[in-house]
């Protein structure tokens, strides 16, 4: 016998964005913003910036504006899958071309490049259980990775020592 659902009652599909899901959108968008602002209002000091440090800024910021797209449209089709495709590589590439930017701690590894090592050993992890069809543990590895590797870590590039802090607010 079929379980009826009271009058008024609303199943969410387990696909939907659930309110975390639409602040780390939120999130994204608000840091990819704040990051062209301090580009853009950088660009006296374009021609100094390593070529390096400007890869990592591209890959990070095609990441960053998939992330509410990835977040808040349909999951599970193929246009989810290509995109988070793209994401995955734009993660990597960002990880390791940040293994390459050593430009504070005389020229040594820094506590960031942690988060580094970290975001190359959880994406394949996160790719492979979407591969796997394990949405409850792909879901937690990606709320993982955009609170830590995206947002948290974004959050620290603008303190005033940093290049996009010193241009977002010098």
């Amino acid at each position: 016998m079929a379980t009826v659902a009271p009058q008024g009652t609303h199943f969410r599909n387990s696909y939907d964005p659930d309110r975390f899901e639409r602040i780390l959108a939120i999130g994204a968008v608000i840091l990819l913003f704040a990051a062209g602002i301090a580009i853009l209002r950088g660009r006296p000091d374009w021609p100094a910036v390593p070529p390096l440090v400007w890869l990592h800024l591209a890959t990070i910021a095609v990441a960053l504006a998939l992330t509410p797209v990835m977040l808040l449209r349909r999951r599970g089709d193929s246009r989810h899958r290509l995109l988070g495709t793209v994401w995955v590589g734009a993660m990597l590439a960002t990880a390791v071309i940040s293994l390459g930017i050593r430009l504070t701690n005389n020229g040594n590894f820094s506590i960031i490049h942690i988060l580094s090592i970290w975001t190359l050993v959880q994406v394949p992890i996160l790719w492979w259980t979407a591969r796997k069809h394990q949405v409850v543990r792909h879901r937690r590895a990606v709320r993982g990775m955009v609170t830590g590797a995206l947002l948290i870590a974004g959050f620290f590039t603008f303190p005033f020592d940093r290049l996009l802090g010193r241009w977002l607010f010098g």
